[in-house]
């Protein structure tokens, strides 16, 4: 299966990329004296893939990066790189080829330290593929520092290096970088494209498939975790069930806590399968003895991996509140829509009757300014607000309307 296929409902932006890697490809050949190179190349150093969130940037990125990486004999026939089964394809695809880098990080922001790393390998030479590739999943979380050393790579290109950065917007990342990449915007996948890959890659039930991708909006990798986790399914409805609930004060404060504690349980499961591991690991690695103590010099490493781990921590009980309160969005989006009478699609069909109920109580402008309380909670979260004092104050606006 061609990598490409890999881009749900993005034709336009497989079309671009999969001219850019046979430009790429022409011009690797070129190198080693087979044939010219084109003389107006598609391809460039340096790209940025934006789009709302589950549009699929990364796994655009991937895509690419296997498509440049591709060593299908096919090729000299004059088929299309990224064939997606060659052995430069599925390398770069799982994450294991020595020339693809790819990076995403798990806590709140990419510093100075890792930016530097990662500009001293864009420095060197392809040890076996035919480009040295840099997937930045998470451009947008690099720091001001982070961002100035970037920009000194993209400015002054190696040689057979290419920077694929994936943010949400033009916006999250800095103008002078921005600007010396070439920009992909993709768009949010049809409800009914995601609910197709979900039935052909994961063998999910097409009923299921079908409320799973209707209920994110076209959100891929949530409608994936929707249809295969029960528990995810469990916390949308605790979500949903959250208008129902702000009726009184009382009510307001404890469906908040209930939400904060949710996220963090999510944080606190997480940390329990990954931080015991990774810190045996680093024991192991600093020569500690089964169950001894640690030897001397050695508190600093082990202070730097115990705030690395709280910093994932805070993130992924932010990421959590997140996901809810788009869920709430949307609940709200579906009680405007019948306010107004669209014939749109709900998001949420299996909670009709509630959705009805609230519509008929209350009016357009309220529903509006319920949805804007729950986008000031974001924008708090965003600011380091603390998670519980923002969703109380959205709880109770919401019993305001």
């Amino acid at each position: 299966m061609p990598v490409w296929d890999e881009l749900v409902g993005q034709d336009k932006v497989s079309e671009q990329l999969a001219a850019a890697a046979r430009d790429a490809d022409a011009l690797v050949t070129a190198v080693a004296g087979a044939t010219p190179p084109p003389e107006a190349s598609r391809m460039t150093h340096a790209w940025l893939f934006t789009g709302p969130p589950g549009s699929g940037r990364s796994t655009a990125a991937r895509a690419f990066a296997a498509a440049l990486q591709c060593v299908s004999p096919d090729r000299a026939l004059g088929g299309v790189p990224g064939c997606g089964f060659c052995d430069g394809c599925h390398t770069s695809l799982i994450g294991t080829h020595a020339d693809v880098q790819i990076v995403r990080t798990d806590l709140l922001s990419i510093g100075v330290k890792e930016t530097r790393d990662l500009v001293r390998r864009a420095q060197l030479s392809p040890a076996v593929g035919r480009w040295q590739v840099i997937v930045l999943e998470d451009a947008d979380r690099l720091t001001e520092g982070a961002g100035n050393v970037l920009l000194k790579a993209v400015e002054e290109p190696a040689p057979r290096t290419v920077w694929l950065l994936c943010a949400p917007s033009i916006e999250d990342v800095l103008p002078t970088i921005r600007s010396r990449c070439r920009l992909l915007t993709l768009r949010t996948p049809p409800v009914g494209a995601v609910a197709d890959i979900l039935v052909r890659r994961d063998g999910i039930d097409p009923d299921v498939a079908a409320a799973a991708a209707n209920a994110t909006q076209g959100h891929i990798g949530r409608a994936r975790r929707l249809a295969t986790d029960p528990r995810a399914r469990e916390r949308r409805a605790a979500v949903l069930r959250l208008p129902l609930r702000v009726d009184d004060v009382g009510g307001c404060l404890r469906a908040a806590q209930e939400l904060v504690d949710t996220a963090s349980d999510d944080a606190k499961q997480l940390a329990e399968e990954v931080d015991v591991k990774e810190t045996e690991e680093l024991k192991t690695a600093l020569g500690a003895a089964q169950g001894g103590r640690m030897p001397r010099g050695t508190a600093g490493v082990m202070k730097e991996l115990e705030d690395r781990q709280k910093r994932r921590r805070t993130r992924t009980q932010r990421d959590s509140l997140d996901l809810a309160l788009i869920d709430l969005t949307g609940f709200y989006r579906d009680v405007l829509a019948l306010q107004f009478g669209s014939r749109l699609a709900m998001a949420n069909a299996d909670a009709a009757d509630v959705l009805e109920r609230l519509a008929r109580g209350s009016s357009p402008e309220a529903t509006l300014r319920r949805i804007d309380a729950i986008a000031a909670c974001r924008e708090a979260l965003d600011r380091n607000v603390a998670p519980l004092l923002a969703v109380e104050a959205m709880t109770m606006a919401l019993r305001a309307g």
